[in-house]
């Protein structure tokens, strides 16, 4: 048995010494290509208490504090019609792997950020700050390496998801993104993308998920009328290995509006 412990732990501290020197090279490429990162947040709440201690944990101490690291740009929002109570939703970026990496352990050791999060952090669990957070890590498009921060006024903002059968057919579903030109379409016909992300660690995988802005639902509605039909789509569309019948097994939508305490 204590063989078997021995070798199997062997096994493991090898394969783990292999991946370190790929995960490096990885990062310094991301680095090289200015690819971001980011962490999508869901916080799950049952009330109005809830919802005010975690907007309020993200406007006095998370947001402060993470911009003192060099993560600008953090996204809060609510959605735009929630059944029953609202769920929060959070965009970090990170500039590399590595401040993904070191963020937690940063804020650990930030005072200023420990006191201003006290009451978040410490709630009890008889009365807890939210029910569940839902995390993912995304990383960026390569035609799409740095988010945009729209101009500062009320928009609304569609979340969308699209899930594939295959880790393949996602694969060629980011080629139709990236090489293409689906990106650029968007950009031209004035969607205002604030990111694309390909989700490496998260729930129902494999996905990639963007976030696209409007003035209002018609502003949206009359967007995706002209995407629908505009001739560079029609043209890339029609591609048979870019049908969407072999590349997209479900796409979801969210609709969401700023928080008052939002940097995008």
């Amino acid at each position: 048995m204590k063989r078997r412990s021995f070798v199997k732990a062997s096994l493991l501290t090898s394969a783990a010494s292999a991946l370190i020197p790929q995960i490096s090279m990885a990062s310094e490429t991301f680095k090289e290509s200015g690819q971001e990162f980011y962490e999508l947040r869901v916080y799950t709440l049952k009330n109005d208490r809830q919802e005010k201690l975690v907007e309020d944990y993200f406007k006095n101490a998370a947001i402060p504090a993470l911009n003192r690291l060099g993560n600008k740009n953090i996204g809060v929002f609510t959605e735009l019609k929630p059944s029953g109570q609202t769920k929060l939703y959070v965009l970090i970026p990170f500039s590399s792997w590595d401040d993904f990496l070191t963020v937690q352990d940063k804020l650990t050791n930030d005072k200023v950020y420990l006191e201003a999060a006290e009451t978040y952090l410490n709630a009890p669990a008889t009365e807890p700050a939210y029910e569940r957070i839902e995390s993912s890590l995304l990383k960026a498009f390569a035609h799409a390496p740095k988010l945009q921060v729209p101009e500062p006024k009320f928009r609304i903002f569609e979340l969308r998801r699209y899930e594939h059968a295959s880790e393949s057919a996602g694969k060629k579903k980011l080629e139709m993104f990236n090489n293409a030109g689906e990106i650029d379409i968007f950009k031209r016909l004035g969607f205002n993308p604030v990111f694309f992300g390909e989700t490496l660690i998260g729930e129902l995988r494999p996905n990639l998920i963007y976030m696209v802005t409007f003035a209002d639902m018609e502003a949206h509605d009359s967007h995706w009328k002209a995407f629908g039909s505009d001739p560079e789509w029609k043209k890339i569309s029609a591609i048979p290995d870019y049908a969407d019948a072999k590349l997209v097994s479900r796409i979801s939508s969210t609709f969401l509006v700023q928080s008052v305490c939002s940097q995008i």
